[in-house]
């Protein structure tokens, strides 16, 4: 007889369906197998199984074990097998009914006393199981995660005692309930920013319509400050977006106590981060961070001290909000759209350009650094801005007006009328062909964005990224349609300084509107 059940192999945020079938047969020498294109961590799962076995009272019989998981070209790694190639067993040997178990897929793994331990991924292990109308049996420490997934039959035992107690009838165990859900709850505020209203009003943009944004300046003039303060001006994510944020924290392991959270995931890197932290890979193919920020912010800070290979790793997945990661073995893909927001001081000194000071080492110290990023890189970064150093008249002044909530209440109307006018879709991730068609200038506007590409020398990706941001300029503003104001604000967040297109730009602005020489001066 062969026992039959259902457990997972991840492959990226997707679990595939994977048959544990187990079979015990007499004749020749006691062995047991697992065969399947298994790994090395599902191959010792036989020393767990049998040292758990143990430690219940039971004993393995003195016959050829055999255990397949199927389909046998799939690669299976992980400690999650434990549990199902141990329930397989019980069932072939007739401790528990064989047939009580095939309603259902497994995932734990086996320490040697019996306990069932967490392992990642129980939140995709669910979803899978309810599309193919089985149960789930997961450990007690992720019964409240799977709980997410929907009214699928669940079990959560704390120990292996208590699963086979459970299908002989002896014990009941109640299905856990999902876990808490989290609001969003961030102490920050605005109003600790004092001065720097370019900076805030840029902040404010890339937030509406999420932008990529480049903070450059000395150290102190509040770049991480500014960037620690974006996610409460973000609007919560919605059912959709949860649950593709979810499973890609299931997958990585960082769902604590099944805890969900509305809030936009914040990743910050340290600049020694390696190419497979950053986009993910290694011997398992594991998410990174580019892919744990999916929904959210990716802020890296130190720009330039990030080497130039990972930085660049980054360019694909700014461009189609998707990592492929390709390796002997597995091949898998991550979703990547995230919001970049980087920050770098001027020069490797750190005091070029701030005002009043001239860097030790000339320009070229300034050059030299700002190289270490590149252009392709750059180019992919919708909003630059200068962030000059926080001046004591600055930190004088009282708080501000309006803090984190009122500006949060003006990037929501955006928002809404970027999600009603694209189909679900904000400024920043339009393709070219949809984003002609809602952001064509009037054309006062398009006459100054011509100039200007000319003038600045910006790309086809550069002239579309302004495009971009203008959009999203009107929108804040509650205009339908894209207008010379709209280009000349969209293009003073470029970093680009001429004098060419001021003289020409004759447009009147309100003063909480930041100066930039594309304004009549």
């Amino acid at each position: 007889m062969v026992a039959r059940l259902t457990t997972v192999a991840f492959q990226g945020t997707e679990a595939r369906r994977v048959d544990v079938q187990v079979q015990v047969v007499s004749g020749g020498k006691q062995i047991f197998n697992v065969v399947g294109l298994a790994d090395k961590s599902v191959s010792e799962a036989r020393d767990r199984v049998r040292a758990a076995f143990v430690s219940l009272g039971l004993h393995l019989p003195g016959k050829r074990i055999t255990i397949n998981l199927a389909p046998a070209d799939l690669p299976k790694e992980g400690a999650h097998y434990d549990l199902p190639i141990a329930i397989g067993l019980l069932a072939a040997i007739g401790a528990i009914p064989a047939d009580a178990v095939a309603g259902f897929a497994a995932i734990g793994e086996l320490s040697l006393d019996g306990t069932i331990c967490a392992v990642p991924g129980a939140l995709p292990a669910a979803v899978m199981a309810s599309s193919h109308n089985l149960g789930l049996i997961c450990p007690a420490e992720n019964g409240a995660e799977a709980a997410w997934a929907g009214d699928l039959p669940l079990l959560a035992p704390q120990t292996l005692v208590q699963l086979i107690n459970h299908f002989k009838g002896t014990q009941v165990l109640a299905r856990p309930e999902a876990g808490q859900m989290r609001e969003l709850d961030s102490p920050l505020d605005m109003r600790d920013v004092r001065g720097q209203e370019t900076a805030k009003r840029a902040l404010e943009v890339a937030a509406a319509g999420g932008h990529n944004l480049l903070m450059v300046g000395p150290p102190g003039s509040g770049k991480s400050m500014l960037a620690a303060r974006l996610p409460g001006l973000l609007p919560p994510l919605a059912a959709n977006e949860l649950l593709d944020v979810s499973m890609i924290h299931s997958v990585a392991g960082l769902l604590s106590k099944g805890e969900l959270s509305r809030a936009r995931p914040f990743r910050s890197p340290h600049h020694s981060a390696s190419m497979a932290a950053m986009v993910g890979g290694g011997s398992k193919a594991k998410p990174g961070e580019a892919s744990l920020a999916h929904r959210g912010v990716l802020f890296l800070d130190e720009l330039p001290e990030f080497t130039p290979q990972v930085l660049d790793s980054l360019r694909q997945p700014l461009e189609t909000g998707e990592i492929s990661v390709a390796r002997a073995n597995a091949h898998v893909s991550y979703p990547a759209r995230f919001q970049l927001i980087a920050a770098m001081n001027p020069c490797r000194c750190g005091t070029g350009g701030a005002d009043g000071i001239a860097c030790r080492r000339g320009a070229r110290c300034a050059a030299d650094y700002q190289a270490r990023v590149s252009g392709p890189f750059m180019d992919r970064i919708d909003i630059q801005i200068d962030v000059p150093a926080v001046t004591p008249a600055d930190l004088a002044l009282p708080p501000a007006s309006e803090g984190t909530a009122e500006i949060a209440l003006r990037i929501a109307a955006a928002r809404n009328r970027q999600m009603d006018r694209n189909d679900g879709v904000v400024n920043a991730a339009l393709g070219q062909s949809e984003l002609e068609g809602v952001s064509e200038p009037d054309a006062d506007g398009r006459k100054l964005l011509i100039q200007a590409a000319e003038t600045l020398g910006l790309t086809a990706r550069g002239y579309h990224r302004v495009l971009r941001v203008a959009r999203t300029l009107a929108d804040l503003s509650g205009s339908d349609g894209v207008h010379r104001l709209h280009i000349a604000e969209a293009l003073s967040h470029r970093r680009a300084r001429t004098g060419l297109v001021a003289n020409q730009a004759q447009t009147n602005v309100s003063s909480r509107t930041p100066r930039n020489p594309f304004y009549s001066q």
